[in-house]
């Protein structure tokens, strides 16, 4: 027989503990213990999966066939680009993001695109079969053949699977599921590793699809166990503000693509649409240059994209003044203002600045200070920079300018949106020669400075 007993898992990592206290020990996270009955066996005695593996042989990994199986098209140019290239048959996704932002709209589109060549099934967990019909009139798929399952019980939905052998299974969402061998209530570490770990088995033993769906807590981070974003193959995240008509879903993780890759949709009354040119949105190109503005260059994935950065150098009344950044680390700036101050001679420390990323993007690469410093300086002197320039390039604490990569590609880009000027790392200057555009590859901070006449 087997024996039960309670032990207690942390709420971001997973971690398992014998008894409750305070804080995790595997991550430090405070008050994020919850209890949950597990069942082991009995010792001498072992399941299916304990018997004698003595017949068990490996496997040379020359000899192991590679035949790459096609990608199903998403129907969605800018999600096959995040993607990879497109569906991978067999493999598990994870989609995270604030509620409301489009999670099951854009998925109910693309299983409407994908029932019209495969079998697809979406289980919903927290709505009911008319509320995703009247979700699929206004998107204009009420007349799709696509399969729905109104269920919380994952053994109910794996059996379904197993009749209706879908090729792309949408699960939304995890949290919304519970297993019968798990005492627990939905949402709680073990339930939802459980019923993750069984879906993840399922994708792949049938080459299914599946997509699961992940609540967010209010730092942004997926609900449940930190090893959820373990177990699946991509996790793919919802970003950009909801005031705004413009989403970004960025590919924290994927072993079949590119990490950090990016897609840009719009929202509409019909649904989620790809942006063809996300650098425009970006961009405001206005007719007369305003200080404090400069163009900046990013690489997201596999590609280039064009992000304006706006700066504001103001006089401050407080004692400890602000420095704010929107869309970028605000360490880095507090660092790239003293690097400014050391090798640029411009003292703000009694001035409060704020740095803003125009379209709720955001910037983690460190390609991004020479952008921000020019805003700022621009901002701090109102000496408005050209519009036709364009400039990226990291920044050392002793002043140096820093290649980047994809130097060629960045300034390509900008050529083909009419920018004329650019201003460079040194080290990128080599790829750059045919392109129409004049560059100034600068070593040093103040090249750049005396360049502009700051």
């Amino acid at each position: 027989m087997a024996s039960t007993k309670a032990v207690f898992f942390c709420r971001d990592c997973g971690g398992e503990h014998a008894k409750w206290t305070g804080q995790c020990q595997h991550c430090g996270a405070w008050n994020t213990l919850e209890e949950a009955p597990v069942t082991t066996p009995r010792k001498g005695r072992t399941g299916a999966a304990g018997k004698s593996r003595r017949g068990v042989t490996t496997i040379r990994l020359n000899e192991i066939a590679t035949e790459d199986s096609p990608r199903l098209k998403s129907g969605s140019g800018e999600l096959d680009r995040v993607l990879g290239g497109g569906v991978v048959p067999g493999s598990a996704v994870l989609i995270g993001g604030d509620p409301g932002i489009g999670k099951s709209t854009l998925l109910l589109q693309i299983l409407h695109h994908l029932s019209t060549t495969e079998n697809a099934l979406y289980v919903t967990g927290e709505e009911s079969l008319q509320q995703v019909a009247l979700r699929g009139e206004r998107l204009g798929c009420r007349d799709s053949s696509l399969s729905l399952l109104a269920e919380n019980n994952v053994e109910t939905v794996l059996e379904t699977a197993r009749t209706h052998k879908p090729r792309v299974l949408v699960v939304d969402s995890i949290q919304t599921i519970y297993s019968e061998s798990v005492g627990s209530a939905p949402g709680s570490v073990t339930q939802v590793r459980e019923c993750a770990q069984q879906l993840v088995m399922f994708a792949k033993r049938n080459d299914c699809t599946v997509i699961l769906v992940g609540h967010v807590t209010k730092d942004g981070a997926l609900a449940g166990p930190r090893v959820l974003e373990h177990m699946v193959d991509s996790v793919l995240y919802f970003e950009g503000d909801k005031s705004s008509r413009f989403r970004m879903i960025r590919a924290i993780k994927n072993r079949f693509g590119a990490a950090n890759e990016i897609g840009v949709f719009a929202m509409t009354d019909g649904g989620l649409k790809d942006v063809a040119n996300p650098s425009a949105i970006f961009l405001n190109r206005q007719s007369e240059p305003a200080s404090g503005t400069v163009a900046f260059a990013t690489w997201e994935g596999t590609r280039p994209l064009l992000v304006e950065v706006q700066a504001l150098v103001d006089s401050s009344s407080l004692a400890h003044p602000r420095r704010l950044g929107l869309g970028l680390d605000q360490n880095r700036l507090s660092m790239l203002l003293a690097v400014l101050h050391r090798h640029g001679g411009y003292a703000l420390g009694e001035r409060d600045v704020f740095v803003n990323l125009v379209g709720g993007v955001r910037v983690t690469e460190p390609g991004v200070d020479l952008a921000v410093l020019l805003a700022v300086i621009s901002s701090f002197c109102d000496k408005p920079l050209s519009r036709d320039l364009i400039v990226f390039g990291e920044v050392g604490l002793s002043g140096e300018i820093r290649p980047v990569q994809g130097g060629a590609e960045r300034l390509r880009e900008a050529a083909k949106l009419g920018f004329t000027q650019a201003v460079v790392p040194h080290a990128n200057r080599s790829g750059a020669r045919d392109i129409s555009i004049k560059t100034l590859a600068a070593k040093r901070l103040p090249e750049v400075l005396d360049h502009l006449s700051f």
